[in-house]
């Protein structure tokens, strides 16, 4: 939390909710005329919000419409927002949700299960060509073209419903020595494909720019290089791709500037309580007045 330099009167902005944990934190440091306010597309986590704290507010939407959500409660800026882009051990450990290759499960992976396409309808209906280059961008993998014709051909002889099935296909390709790396790759090119997720990042980190006030900040936790690359870029220039504005005498201009010069990662203590975070970054950027720019 001191990341975001609280403000015991402060408004901010937890873009995923989840299990709510960052938020009690945040709550625990506002005073009673602090506001917070908390996104999450998904159903199950609104059980996690409390109901009985009038400086709390639920949103149940994708953080992609921030600005939008804000403004409809009457808000213009805010003093910090904070986006914990990890996946939620609540998805990783409900094997109907099919974010794990962990269980076996209907091959789901959507974050809002009530809209959207299926990871199972991706497979089954995107071209060889699709399948590639989604595993080969967002997972990564270096025999993407392979597990594509691999999935191709077994849904030419029945539709791939499950996790497991998903699994089976795959194990050729996948070897023995660190099968479940290779799993781990796949399942994440499909959940950032069926969530739109680098879409809806790019969406956030443009909004936050027009949401925090001049001296708050944005703090991003980010947990694989496809997600750390950007914001990393957008940290330093206020652009999603990396490109610096001058002005006229050649000076380099950006609406945000980073906070440190490395992001903060996790103490072996830390990984040790909670092995999933070993990958986390933390990336913080305070907005710029337009005068100090």
């Amino acid at each position: 939390m001191e990341a975001l330099s609280l403000s015991p009167d402060g408004v901010y902005v937890d873009v995923t909710f989840g299990g709510g944990g960052h938020s009690r934190a945040i709550l625990s440091r506002l005073g009673p005329d602090g506001r917070l306010f908390a996104f999450d597309q998904d159903a199950d986590a609104e059980a996690n919000a409390p109901t009985d704290d009038p400086r709390f507010i639920f949103i149940r939407s994708n953080f992609r419409y921030l600005a939008s959500f804000l403004r409809y409660h009457g808000v213009r800026q805010v003093d910090g927002v904070l986006a914990d882009l990890g996946v939620s051990s609540h998805h990783f450990d409900t094997p109907h949700r099919g974010f794990s290759f962990r269980f076996d499960g209907e091959a789901d992976m959507r974050m809002n299960n009530r809209a959207g396409r299926t990871a199972s309808e991706v497979v089954n209906t995107y071209t060889e060509e699709q399948l590639t280059r989604l595993l080969h961008t967002y997972g990564e993998l270096t025999n993407a073209r392979r597990a594509a014709e691999a999935i191709v051909r077994a849904r030419a002889e029945r539709p791939i419903r499950t996790t497991a099935e998903l699994t089976a296909i795959l194990q050729p390709m996948a070897g023995r020595r660190d099968a479940s790396g290779y799993y781990a790759q796949v399942f994440q090119a499909l959940r950032i494909e069926v969530n739109d997720e680098m879409g809806a990042l790019s969406d956030l980190l443009r909004q936050a720019l027009r949401v925090i006030r001049p001296g708050g900040r944005l703090a991003v936790i980010t947990y694989h290089s496809l997600e750390d690359r950007p914001v990393k870029r957008f940290m330093r220039t206020g652009r999603i791709d990396g490109r610096s504005e001058e002005d006229v005498y050649g000076n380099r201009l950006s609406p945000i500037r980073p906070v440190g010069r490395k992001p903060i990662v996790p103490t072996a203590d830390e990984v040790a309580r909670n092995p999933r975070v070993r990958s986390a970054k933390l990336r913080v950027g305070e907005i710029i007045n337009e005068e100090e720019q």
